[in-house]
């Protein structure tokens, strides 16, 4: 999963598993060419509406792996849910990009909340995962940094559908 206006026609990508600090080689750490690159057909790159992308792997992922589990269809947080957002951001206002990955608890909130401009997680992190634990101690990828957060259980229909086909 990742943001639909993280992609770009014509660009080559790799997804990187296991990776902790971008200046060093690590055991474990595997970089994946993409297959198929599935954007939201409903994009809208001016209101930001549907803001989400599939990223399918050219090869499989071995089982050392473990993936983020999906919400439930339609699934809402409840206020002041413990999330965490992760990523490779910018470690202060028009700072570099940090090099070993970041991590920040963010607690869900209101639209009101979410939507002004000192609630925000670090510009240069657009795509990256809002995980969740759900009741049962699993991770769950919950939103997707965008302008605000891509609601990941808005899309399970669809994204169940394009894996599909693909």
């Amino acid at each position: 999963l990742t943001a639909a206006h993280c992609i770009s026609s014509g660009r080559t990508y790799r997804v990187y598993l296991g990776k902790h600090n971008l200046k060093e080689e690590e055991n474990g750490s595997v970089a994946i060419a993409t297959g198929k690159i599935i954007v939201h057909g409903c994009w809208n790159s001016f209101t930001i509406h549907n803001d989400i992308a599939l990223i399918k792997l050219e090869s499989a992922v071995t089982p050392s792996y473990t993936p983020t589990c999906l919400p439930a269809d339609g699934h809402v947080l409840p206020h002041s849910a413990p999330c965490y957002v992760t990523g490779w951001v910018c470690l202060y206002t028009n700072g570099p990009l940090a090099d070993i990955l970041q991590q920040a608890l963010l607690p869900v909130v209101d639209y009101a909340t979410c939507s002004r401009s000192d609630w925000w997680w670090c510009n240069g992190d657009s795509g990256g995962p809002l995980n969740c634990t759900s009741s049962n101690g699993a991770w769950e990828v919950h939103g997707i940094v965008s302008f605000v957060f891509t609601r990941v259980s808005a899309y399970i229909d669809w994204s169940s559908k394009v894996s599909v086909l693909y």
